[in-house]
């Protein structure tokens, strides 16, 4: 691995802290602004890294050894700028969404319809088969955005770790937001309250099921951009286009239903902001969903003059 300053990891972790803020909305994936940042091959490398052969070299040759095998300093410093990032983000997001939904989704919206360009532009052969799959992605991606969410009073240790595993894998998928995979599963808002209640208990049984998932899915990804990256990449461009739907900014609601004191949307449908009941708040929600895409234009300008 490259030799690094201070000021390289430092950077590192500010990359971890846009990460970290992009998976706390179920809207742009952390793994497109690894992607877009020029980090996102080596946190593949390097979480592929933690495996078997790992281990037998941290019993034989000590900490060291296993610290330089698998990329530790790069590790540490990404994952200590998505805790920050977390840790400090998730009650304000909890916030926007019950108080400023349409100007907080509106932003994320210019997010995602940014990142759908950026990621179609890695795709380097355009075929009648990319763009098969790319069209299936989005089929499937809109009809998954139509199903209610899943919605419960409790959710089992077991089932929260289910929700990290596949949490995560969404995280490091380019395109793919792991909190929108929250969203379907209905587990965000227990997440979401977990973490700014320092509900330890549950916060483990995530980030257990968050380990398992990512050291067997980065292999599987590894492997796909590796002997298919093309085809991947259209799938995942189609999914992005697709999941637009559930992040569009107005909204109809068609069913709800409380818990404690807290109301969950069942169903819903998304409407022209004309036909949306209350302020439609349309010249913010255009600033704000510009300012979006303008922001993953300027992370990729960024990256691209860096190379």
């Amino acid at each position: 691995m490259q030799e690094r300053r201070l000021i390289d990891y430092l950077f590192i972790t500010l990359k971890g802290v846009a990460m970290g803020a992009a998976d706390v909305v179920p809207g742009v994936s952390g793994g497109t602004i690894a992607f877009i940042s020029g980090i996102y091959e080596e946190l593949l490398e390097s979480i592929s890294a933690v495996n078997l052969n790992a281990l037998k070299i941290l019993k034989e040759k000590g900490i060291k050894s296993f610290w330089k095998v698998i990329n530790g300093n790069f590790l540490a410093a990404l994952l200590l700028g998505i805790a920050i990032s977390v840790a400090s983000l998730a009650k304000l997001i909890a916030f926007l969404l019950d108080e400023h939904p349409v100007l907080l989704w509106s932003f994320f919206f210019g997010l995602v319809l940014a990142s759908v360009l950026y990621v179609a532009k890695q795709i380097t052969n355009w075929s009648l088969f990319t763009i098969i799959l790319l069209i299936i992605g989005a089929l499937t991606a809109f009809y998954i955005t139509t199903l209610s969410p899943v919605t419960s009073n409790e959710i089992s240790p077991l089932y929260l770790f289910l929700c990290g595993a596949l949490a995560i894998c969404a995280m490091i998928l380019p395109g793919i937001s792991g909190s929108f995979i929250l969203v379907l599963l209905g587990a965000y808002r227990p997440v979401l309250d977990a973490v700014h209640e320092r509900d330890l208990k549950s916060i483990a049984i995530i980030g257990a099921g968050a380990i398992v998932g990512l050291l067997t899915f980065s292999r599987i990804l590894k492997w796909l951009f590796g002997h298919y990256k093309n085809a991947t990449l259209a799938v995942l461009t189609g999914f992005i286009v697709g999941s637009l739907n559930k992040i569009w900014p107005w909204k109809k609601v068609l069913s709800f239903k409380m818990f404690g004191e807290k109301l969950v949307v069942l169903d819903d449908e998304s409407v022209f902001p004309s036909n949306f009941e209350g302020d439609n708040l349309l010249v913010y929600a255009c600033i704000l969903a510009v300012l979006g895409f303008l922001l993953i234009l300027l992370l990729e300008k960024l990256a691209t003059k860096k190379q």
